[in-house]
């Protein structure tokens, strides 16, 4: 009997059962549904959630992979076992132990996300009595790629439950959230545990623990992981060349370091017509507009060197592409189909919006230098009426037409 057939088999027997969600998600996870509508009117479309939900997972590996590599990179770099691996395809970049430190810090990172994630799913499928929906399967790959590698794994677990409950479920589940779920984790993390996801020890695997380590007296040297944007806060010289800050030979989260992975990804799901490119394009051209008016008031001399401010202000307001994160946020998460605005205008003023506040809270809020994510989740909120309003001028120009042809 194939392993279609014993599915089917099982979903049968266990047909209006109180586990029956949890067999279904099995099946419609592996097979397509063979079910259609009865009655109504509705589109016909071989594509479905779980269908679209993997093409953003697709997408997302190639930073995944990437993101291991550079786990453990970064750490031998740091330590000073290994050099500069001097460009995206330096011998000292692709090797077997930098992809064994990867695969032990980011894959538990990867398997809590979705254990947990996917548990508090089922959960609630079967006490509410509906199908396992499948909004999860991104939300877990997109976790363990915007925090620090070496985050404990219980705090991430506490976060997930948070945020698939608070984020989602209390608003009715997948399509009915308003904030995105990845970014209310992550913000959950970020007020909770604030010492855990900014800093100069977060973001290199080892460096918390030798940092604990000679705080209890054993005579080693302090690993030092700081970030650009950190970097940059602080008004210090940046030791980083453009080429490491795009092709992502730097410290940051696991998965947002690489920007030429990061835009084969949009490339990728603009041309399946996942991702809206007018969302992505217009973020990237809020923060841009945001980085040469900062540009624009160091030149004019209305703050000095000694300002707090000064250090991200003068930052050529191209490179904010290339730094942090707005470029990942700006692709995976502004483009959320759920949380994001519906109607063509409102999704450049959502966009837009995004990028030029991006930039504004990463140079005011030097303690926690990105902004993106703040970013994101504040124009979530926003977007419903942002085509409110975009679909009343259309509805008055309308009108307007119309008592100009009636005249």
């Amino acid at each position: 009997m194939s392993l279609k057939s014993k599915l089917h088999e099982i979903k049968k027997k266990y047909e209006g059962k109180k586990m029956a969600p949890a067999f279904n998600a099995l099946h419609t996870f592996l097979y397509t549904p063979n079910e259609t509508t009865h009655n109504g009117t509705h589109i016909k479309a071989v594509d479905d959630l779980k269908r679209t939900m993997n093409t953003v997972i697709i997408a997302l590996v190639p930073c995944l992979i990437f993101g291991m590599f550079n786990a453990g990179y970064q750490h031998y770099l740091a330590l000073g076992e290994i050099e500069s691996a001097n460009g995206f395809l330096g011998s000292s970049f692709w090797t077997l132990d930098n992809l064994v430190v990867g695969l032990w810090t980011v894959l538990p990172l990867v398997i809590v996300s979705y254990g947990v994630g996917l548990a508090v799913e089922f959960v609630f499928a079967v006490i509410k009595g509906h199908e396992v929906e499948e909004g999860y399967l991104v939300t877990g790959m997109l976790v363990p790629l915007i925090v620090p590698v070496d985050i404990p794994l219980w705090m991430l677990a506490v976060a997930v439950i948070f945020g698939v409950v608070i984020g989602k479920e209390v608003f009715g589940g997948t399509g009915m959230n308003i904030l995105n779920p990845a970014l209310t984790i992550r913000a959950f993390l970020f007020f909770a545990y604030p010492t855990w996801m900014s800093g100069d020890k977060v973001w290199v695997h080892g460096a918390v623990e030798r940092d604990n380590m000679i705080a209890a007296g054993q005579n080693l040297d302090a690993i030092s992981g700081e970030t650009i944007l950190g970097t940059y806060a602080q008004s210090q010289e940046v030791a980083y060349s453009y080429a490491d800050m795009f092709f992502g030979l730097i410290p940051g989260s696991v998965g947002e370091t690489s920007k030429l992975l990061i835009i084969i990804g949009a490339l990728f799901l603009i041309f399946t017509k996942i991702a809206s490119w007018r969302i992505i394009v217009s973020a990237l051209a809020g923060a841009l507009v945001m980085g040469l008016i900062f540009n624009g008031v160091v030149d004019a001399g209305w703050i000095g060197e000694s300002s707090k401010f000064f250090g991200l202000m003068s930052v050529p307001f191209w490179q904010h592409l290339i730094i942090g994160s707005i470029l990942f946020g700006a692709v995976y998460m502004a483009t959320d189909p759920v949380t994001s605005s519906q109607t063509n205008k409102g999704k450049y003023i959502y966009g837009f919006l995004i990028g030029f506040l991006s930039i504004m809270i990463r140079v005011f809020n030097p303690a926690y230098p990105e902004g993106v994510f703040l970013a994101i989740l504040l124009m979530n909120v926003f977007a419903p009426t942002i085509d409110h309003y975009v679909v009343q001028a259309n509805v008055k120009k309308r009108r307007k037409r119309l008592k100009m042809v009636n005249a």
